[in-house]
């Protein structure tokens, strides 16, 4: 009854997410429901408050600097018109004949540099409707070449990307962003080149049969802004973010003398590599925020407003995918779950790579969160998997790269909220889209995974 209890936990909550339910709800409520199926209701509210909102409470003190950071550098990169100006530059550069191109490389070098994808959605939008309804191509493609850009290759695979994503396995593996740089770099190429192949091979499919932009009324009105930032000023603060989480993470922070880290008071650390790789993105970004508000001093019409509401916008996110790992943590804590851990660790006995891919892509589809399904995931076998990585002479980078990679495949699925959100905001629907963002952020991320897994398990990381 206790296994039947999880699946049936899970299932609910990945359909009434779907429905619009809030997970900051669902999560607690769901978590205690697998309880009652174990058979002792006398642990509901010991569940909650010990285990529950302890895993919740573990979770935003070890990631919200970075989504509160990532939030507030997003919304002044928006606010002061450097967003607008980079995807202005690259769609400029490459024309309106790649216009797929375009807006791909155009959202991935902003969600490279730490801007958050819904940031660069409404950034981009007006953009690529424009450009798009010059070159002719169907808008219903055009959701799918910003998820590309946003939700794939720079969000799990390039190496240094801080992304929440390429964050999360660090305190579990002693890594850091640019884990297995080879393999992730990769894995990003190839995504980009399948996705972007394959969305402007279905342009031009709809094209020749005949398919031009179509006609849609609540485009945005005129034409776009022309930005009046330079293209190198406002992509300043992004190469800022890169260059410095490299040489945080790799070469000044691990010089430092951290042995103070063993005290009881900073957590009893024996090992600051757990911590480091997190360091080094506070310390890029809040750089880069800096940056951003001495650069555009003068442009700023109310600079209080905007970092309140970057903050603000960090809040939802956060709370949502630590509710996530509440939900995790109450359900690994359940006696059912033994026989679910133990047939997801032998699904290929000697290779944990397989078992955590299929795992993290599971949980982040029914979860609807790359973020929160990873996070599950890690947190329940995360030590497992690690241990049998020593084990198997696996490096953690590739563990790292990989839980990345699988994070950001079947999230995608249709009741995921960036999705939605996405949609939206190109005021269009699943039915006319959803096709272009499944094939880009779901499917064919799977290739690159699989590729890794295959050349990491063959040649260790690199």
């Amino acid at each position: 009854m206790g296994t039947l209890g999880i699946l049936l936990s899970l299932a609910l909550l990945m359909y009434l997410a779907y429905r619009g339910i809030n997970v900051l709800l669902l999560a607690p409520l769901l978590a205690l429901m697998a309880v009652l199926f174990a058979g002792d209701a006398a642990l509901l509210l010991p569940t909650y408050t010990q285990v529950f909102m302890k895993a919740l409470g573990g979770y935003l003190i070890q990631f919200f600097p970075l989504f509160m950071l990532g939030a507030i550098f997003g919304k002044l990169m928006d606010d002061s018109g450097s967003a607008r100006a980079i995807a202005h530059g690259i769609v400029s550069k490459i024309g309106s004949s790649r216009a797929v191109l375009a807006i791909v490389i155009a959202c991935g070098i902003l969600t490279y540099g730490g801007v958050s994808l819904f940031v660069v959605a409404f950034a981009v939008y007006p953009i690529g409707a424009a450009l798009f309804r010059e070159a002719g191509i169907p808008k219903r493609i055009l959701p799918g070449a910003i998820a590309l850009g946003s939700f794939t290759f720079t969000m799990t695979a390039l190496p240094g990307t801080p992304a929440i994503t390429n964050a999360i396995p660090i305190p579990f593996f002693g890594t850091d962003t640019f884990a297995a740089p080879g393999l992730g770099l990769l894995a990003g190429v190839v995504i980009f080149a399948l996705g972007s192949w394959w969305l402007s091979n279905e342009a031009r499919k709809l094209i020749a049969a005949g398919e031009g932009y179509g006609e849609h009324a609540d485009d945005p009105h005129g034409q776009d802004n022309q930005p009046s930032i330079g293209f190198w000023v406002a992509l300043l603060p992004i190469l800022v973010v890169i260059v410095l989480n490299f040489l945080m993470a790799k070469v000044y922070l691990p010089g430092l003398d951290t042995s103070y880290l063993a005290k009881p008071e900073f957590g009893g650390l024996q090992d600051a590599r757990s911590v480091i790789g997190i360091w080094a993105i506070i310390i890029a970004l809040t750089t880069a925020i800096l940056l951003l508000v001495v650069l555009h001093w003068r442009r700023w019409v109310n600079l209080k407003k905007s970092v309140n509401d970057g903050t603000f916008g960090a809040m939802l996110p956060v709370l949502n995918t630590a509710s996530e790992v509440g939900y995790g943590s109450v359900i690994a804590s359940l006696a059912g779950f033994v026989v679910i851990r133990d047939f997801l660790l032998n699904v290929a006995p000697g290779n944990p790579l397989v078992s955590e891919a299929l795992t993290v892509s599971a949980l982040a589809g029914i979860t609807g969160s790359a973020s929160g399904g990873m996070s599950i995931a890690l947190k329940a076998l995360g030590a497992q998997y690690l241990e049998m990585a020593n084990a198997a002479g696996i490096s953690p980078e590739l563990l790292h790269r990989v839980a990345a990679l699988a994070s950001g495949s079947l999230d995608t699925l249709p009741h995921n909220g960036a999705v939605i959100t996405l949609l939206a905001i190109c005021k269009l629907t699943h039915h006319d889209s959803y096709k272009y963002v499944f094939m880009t952020s779901a499917l064919l991320p799977v290739v690159p995974l699989v590729l890794v897994i295959v050349l990491g398990t063959a040649f260790g990381s690199f």
